[in-house]
């Protein structure tokens, strides 16, 4: 069989344009080992990515293999009305003793799309449940990307995703949200107080009495560039969403499980939310697995005898899975037996500072923020003004397909790449990626034979 050629035949990929497929074929993965994947031809590519951001641990890893195969041999999955399994248990056991404190029951799902309409779904229930019938409307971020089910991408503010489908989207109030790079105050993320704060105290103010929600990623706004802000800012938030009685949606899919150097991105600001949303890393990248871990105020607010019409009746098929719940059990034993979150701070600061070294200098490189092993590079047209390029040269795509050719999985985010590489990299890794990473941008424009097109 022609692989690629009945790839094209029959499937459609998700967030691309399938007519650059022409050109650009795609690439037929038959193994993963650690940080790198095999082709069929044999070419090796590292996955800087974690295949997006999910993979923690390595493609492959054997403690995880262990744990799925032992669970297959049992239980595949039971309906989880009115049954459940040990897996499942266990791991809520588990998660209870990480997760910041106050989240003590646990609703799953089985991505994390859903897991946002959940959650959506139960502030909004609870507060018709409350006597707060008023509180009918959802806060956001500019810039916010919470996934692609109609309730999760209403809470969205990504054009690219949103743009064409918003006759159909709920009505949400939009606060301008931090951007660290092009600070219109002036600050930097080291010694600011999150002044742009102000920009929430404001939409508060006229619309908190009938806020339900407000739902924001913790630090990092990932899709739109892997935009980091600090974490005062979410302690201003947790501060204001308690004044207002407004329940806080922290979305830790992308940054949950050490993506930013601590277990939950919450934990740098010392805060609580009502709700966290967890899929990607929970598994290790392994099973499509997700959650909403609440309050026992909210959980309560639907506790009732069957006839008083209080349950939340809302059900995914593969809710509580056991191959995912045994996969995310290994992905703890690993955190615990490894000592992960011990070692990462050294390492962070490690990786960050190699590429920066080896990046910071480039010409069109603007701005190389980080947080974790999350290091997102944004090219610009003139440093000094911060101008960036025209989306329509694709610069970033351009930059993505030279690092393909030479072993390099680099996904960018319009002309933001980035790194987000699993948990177990090497030093010998760290510097393969950057050596690639750098050679891919200067073979980029170097090639650029009309510079004033820039």
């Amino acid at each position: 069989m022609d692989y690629i050629e009945k790839d094209l035949e029959y499937i459609w990929h998700p967030c691309s344009q399938m007519k650059d497929y022409e050109s650009f074929k795609p690439i037929v993965i038959e193994k993963g080992k650690g940080l790198r994947l095999y082709d069929t031809h044999g070419n090796v590519y590292l996955d800087a990515v974690s295949s997006w951001w999910c993979n923690l641990f390595g493609h492959s890893n054997p403690k995880i293999n262990a744990a799925l195969c032992k669970q297959v041999e049992s239980l595949e999955h039971v309906i989880f009305a009115n049954f459940t399994h040990k897996p499942v248990i266990e791991l809520c056991d588990r998660l209870h003793k990480v997760l910041p404190k106050g989240l003590d029951k646990f609703f799953f799902t089985d991505n994390g799309s859903a897991a946002v309409e959940a959650a959506l779904k139960m502030s909004f229930h609870y507060h018709a449940q409350t006597g707060q019938s008023n509180k009918k409307r959802f806060m956001a971020l500019t810039d916010a990307y919470h996934g692609e089910t109609i309730g999760a991408l209403s809470v969205g503010d990504l054009d690219i995703y949103t743009e064409v489908y918003k006759p159909l989207m709920i009505d949400v109030t939009r606060v301008q949200g931090p951007d660290c790079y092009r600070c219109p105050y002036g600050k930097c993320r080291e010694n600011c107080q999150a002044e742009c704060f102000e920009k929430v105290e404001k939409e508060l103010k006229m619309y908190g009495q009938e806020v339900s929600a407000f739902i924001i990623e913790p630090l990092v706004q990932a899709a739109a560039g892997m935009k980091i802000y600090p974490a005062i800012y979410l302690k201003k938030l947790r501060e204001a969403c308690d004044q207002y009685d407004i329940h806080l949606i922290a979305d830790e899919i992308a940054v949950g499980f050490g993506r930013t150097g601590k277990m939950f991105a919450c934990e740098h600001a010392g805060i609580s939310p009502d709700m966290i949303c967890l899929s990607k890393g929970l598994t290790g990248g392994y099973m499509p697995m997700a959650l909403v871990a609440t309050t026992n105020k909210v959980y309560d607010a639907f506790y009732a005898d069957y006839l008083e019409g209080r349950s939340f009746m809302h059900s995914h098929t593969y809710s509580g899975n056991p191959l995912g719940a045994s996969c995310a059990l290994a992905v703890l034993n690993i955190f615990e037996d490894e000592k992960i979150l011990e070692g990462l701070p050294s390492r962070n600061a490690l990786f960050h500072k190699k590429v920066e070294d080896a990046l910071g200098d480039l010409p069109y490189v603007g701005e190389i923020r980080h947080i974790g092993f999350i290091n997102g590079i944004e090219l610009v047209r003139d440093k000094r003004t911060k101008e960036p390029f025209s989306s329509e040269l694709r610069i970033g795509y351009e930059i993505y397909k030279i690092a393909v050719s030479k072993g390099l999985l680099l996904r960018p985010l319009g002309n933001v790449l980035y790194f987000n590489p699993p948990l177990s990299m090497t030093e010998e890794e760290m510097d393969e990626m950057i050596a690639i990473c750098k050679a891919s941008i200067e073979t980029y424009f170097n090639g650029v034979i009309n510079k004033s097109k820039l």
